[in-house]
């Protein structure tokens, strides 16, 4: 869904707020949810003292487009699914929603989305694919060390997730019965 890109975006930024920079976040100092770790790779050097403060959604959109979607194939998935699998990849990693819709869909979890992923998509219904993601998320979170500090917050984001991911993909079913009905009728 080539089209969801910048509502995917404008969603995710929502989630991921603006500056911050908790104690306990291994992520540490963090603006609309890029890293200082990871916007010093995107630039290709140590970034000023206040450039992380200093962050805009015009500076992170591209960075986001590039390796996140596209890095998940946020192109080539359903309505609904693109959303969950890339609002996941940049809170938890593009290697781990991958690895996680992968299971999902019945393929070999290697963290690659390629095609044997997209054909094993292509096959299941998105909203069981964006409920099975919605519960191996939760069970992520919980698992981890951080969660008493963050988790009431990962699962809040989880389930806004969940709830908008399944509009999507109703909405994209719908759309597309009724373009099966319509070419139907033409034949």
């Amino acid at each position: 869904m080539k089209e969801n890109f910048n509502d995917c975006l404008e969603m995710l930024l929502k989630h991921e707020g603006g500056y911050v920079n908790h104690p306990k976040d291994p992520g540490g100092e963090t603006n609309l949810g890029v890293t200082r770790k990871v916007w010093e790779e995107w630039i290709g050097k140590p970034a000023a003292p206040d450039a992380m403060k200093k962050l805009t959604v015009k500076d992170v959109a591209p960075l986001y487009k590039k390796l996140y979607w596209d890095k998940v194939r946020g192109d080539d998935l359903p309505g609904g699914v693109d959303w969950a699998v890339f609002d996941w990849a940049v809170n938890s990693g593009t290697g781990r929603a991958a690895k996680a819709l992968q299971k999902v869909v019945g393929v070999t979890p290697d963290g690659g989305v390629g095609p044997a992923t997209l054909a094993a998509v292509e096959k299941k219904d998105p909203k069981e694919i964006v409920q099975d993601m919605a519960d191996a998320r939760e069970a992520f979170y919980r698992g981890l060390r951080t969660f008493d500090t963050f988790g009431r917050g990962w699962l809040r984001r989880n389930e806004e997730t969940l709830h908008t991911a399944l509009e999507m993909a109703s909405k994209r079913t719908w759309v597309g019965r009724i373009a099966s009905a319509v070419k139907g009728m033409g034949q």
